[in-house]
C-alpha cells in the first residue's frame, strides 16, 4: 500500500531544509527483486568492463580485487530499476515536490561494498546537472540496504541553499566533483540513517555527502534524478545522454 501524499508540514520542511526522508516506501519484496537483478547486472558489467572505464566504476586500492563503486543509468538498462523509478507509490510524491510534469534524465547505483566503499565528498547535484532553473531538479535516493552511521548513510545540510557553490575535482578523480572546504563546513551537515525501502528526496542545491563504509555489510542505494519538462540542462559538469530519458507518468 502506498504512503499518503506529503502533508503541508512535510512540504514546508522540504522547502526549509532542502530534503525530506520517509521510511519504507517500498516493501521488502520489491527491494529484493531489485537486489537480485543488481547481482546479475553487476557480474555482467565486471566481466565486460573496459580498462579505460575502471576509474569511473571501480573502487580504488582494494586488496580483494575488482569491486564496483557505482553503475550508471540502471533505469535505462534494467527493467527492475525502471519499475522502481516509475512506481505508482513514488511518482505522485515527485510531482508534489517538483510541481510540474517531469522526466528522469539520469540514474545511478552506489554499491559501497563492505569495508571498501569509499566516501562521496560533499557536493550539490545541481553543479553536476547545470539546469537553467535551479528549482527544476529533484534527486530521489532509495535505500536498497539499511543505510547506517557505520556503513555510509547520507548527511544533509539542514537549511535551504539558494546558490550553487564552486566545486573542484581532485587529480585523477573527475567523477568526484566536490565543494572546497573554504566554501562550506562539513560540520553543518547531519546524518540521515534510513532502513531498506526508505526514500530520501533532496533539492538539487542541497549539500550532502556520504562517509566510507566501515562495516561488514553492503550499503547499496539507487539515486533517481528528475527534471521538470519545462527546464533544460545547460551547464552540466558531466555529460547526460538525452536518449536515456524516461518520461514519468
Amino acid at each position: 500500500m502506498c504512503k499518503n501524499p506529503f502533508t503541508s508540514g512535510q512540504l514546508q520542511e522540504f522547502n526549509r531544509t532542502g530534503h525530506l526522508t520517509i521510511a519504507q516506501l517500498f516493501d521488502a519484496s520489491i527491494i529484493q527483486s531489485v537486489l537480485s537483478d543488481l547481482t546479475i547486472w553487476s557480474k555482467e558489467v565486471l566481466a565486460t568492463l573496459r580498462t579505460e572505464d575502471q576509474q569511473w566504476f571501480l573502487e580504488r586500492g582494494t586488496p580483494t580485487g575488482k569491486l564496483l563503486r557505482k553503475l550508471d543509468n540502471p533505469v535505462f538498462h534494467r527493467e527492475s530499476f525502471r519499475h522502481l523509478a516509475t512506481h505508482a507509490c513514488l511518482t505522485p510524491l515527485i510531482h508534489q515536490l517538483l510541481g510540474s510534469e517531469c522526466h528522469l534524465f539520469f540514474s545511478q547505483v552506489f554499491m559501497k561494498p563492505p569495508e571498501a566503499g569509499s566516501p562521496k565528498p560533499i557536493h550539490q547535484d545541481n553543479f553536476y546537472f547545470g539546469p537553467d532553473n535551479l528549482d527544476a531538479t529533484l534527486t530521489v535516493w532509495v535505500a536498497l540496504d539499511d543505510a547506517t552511521l557505520t556503513n555510509g548513510c547520507l548527511h544533509y545540510c539542514n537549511r535551504h541553499q539558494s546558490e550553487v557553490l564552486p566545486h573542484f575535482a581532485p587529480e585523477g578523480e573527475p567523477y568526484n566533483l566536490q565543494i572546497a572546504a573554504n566554501h562550506f563546513d562539513q560540520q553543518q551537515l547531519s546524518p540521515t540513517p534510513i532502513a531498506s525501502g526508505g526514500v530520501s528526496f533532496h533539492h538539487g542545491n542541497t549539500p550532502h555527502f556520504s562517509a566510507a563504509n566501515q562495516s561488514k555489510v553492503s550499503r547499496r542505494a539507487v539515486a533517481f534524478h528528475y527534471l521538470r519538462n519545462d527546464a533544460t540542462l545547460i551547464n552540466s559538469g558531466l555529460d547526460y545522454d538525452p536518449a536515456m530519458r524516461i518520461d514519468i507518468g
